[in-house]
């Protein structure tokens, strides 16, 4: 039997309904179409000088006579393929480096402290040094994208260990499950949720190295064309470049995302706001 209490009111919950993935995608969309339709409006008008940036329709001009005669294709190839290679490296080191420090007292503590001074350092200010000791080939600049990318998986990896209950790891320990097979078995998965959002900041951050080792001396690459059409003020085909970099970033927040959704399937894809 319930009581009425005067000057209460009787609360009402407030059901969030799904929205419709049409909707979603629509919203997701309308921000760039409307930033595109500003940009051809202002070059149209001419309040956006084409020696500042060129038109949309010129761009989209410039982008096809470079698919066409094979350099957007060819630079393609060589940025992503330095990208994969740094961030398979940096994933790598990150997720062993924090696995160390994370399960291993005596691993922190020798570990820890040097790889927070180092991941203090902003890897731009590294570019010169690499220059010296890796020369101007591919080498320095697979490595500079692998150092980008591997503090950020490091600190989520070492974060995601550390939170694993150490009951469950105490009990695989009583039923004689070996070390190494605990970390497989156990805190691995323990802390898949930290494993992933550190590969998802990883991913981001390597376009953003790959512009940066782009600009030590490139003769291939995206990184060259954009240096090439410096030298010619040929801001249609600085446009392409730009364009495509972000368009790499967005597609390694995709693949982030999707390997969320594979590797999670019980986590909800979004709550309504």
């Amino acid at each position: 039997m319930s009581v009425a209490y005067p000057g209460l009111v009787a609360p009402r919950p407030r059901l969030s309904r799904p929205r419709r993935r049409g909707l979603t995608l629509g919203l997701r969309v309308a921000g760039p179409v409307a930033l595109v339709a500003a940009w051809w409006i202002a070059s149209a008008t001419g309040v956006l000088s084409a020696d500042v940036l060129a038109s949309p329709a010129t761009v989209a001009k410039a982008a096809r006579e470079l698919w066409a005669d094979g350099q957007l294709t060819a630079a393609l190839r060589v940025s992503l393929t330095r990208a994969v290679l740094g961030l398979a490296c940096g994933l790598t080191a990150g997720l062993v480096l924090g696995v160390v420090t994370g399960f291993s007292r005596l691993g922190e503590e020798l570990l820890d402290s040097p790889l927070q001074l180092l991941r203090a350092l902003p890897f731009l200010s590294l570019v010169p040094l690499f220059m010296v000791w890796f020369g101007i080939g591919e080498t320095a600049r697979v490595i500079l994208i692998a150092v980008a990318t591997t503090f950020p998986m490091y600190v989520s990896t070492a974060s995601g260990v550390r939170s694993v209950d150490r009951r469950l790891v105490e009990a695989m320990d009583s039923f004689g499950l070996g070390r190494w097979a605990t970390v497989r078995e156990v805190v691995l998965p323990g802390a898949l949720p930290s494993l992933l959002a550190g590969f998802r900041l990883s991913m981001t951050l390597s376009v953003i190295a790959l512009i940066a080792a782009e600009e030590i001396n490139s003769t291939s690459g995206l990184g060259y064309l954009m240096t090439q059409a410096q030298s010619f003020s040929r801001t249609d085909i600085l446009s392409v470049c730009v364009l495509i970099y972000g368009l790499l970033g967005l597609v390694a927040d995709l693949v982030a995302r999707g390997a969320e959704r594979v590797l999670m399937p019980w986590r909800p894809r979004g709550e309504a706001r």
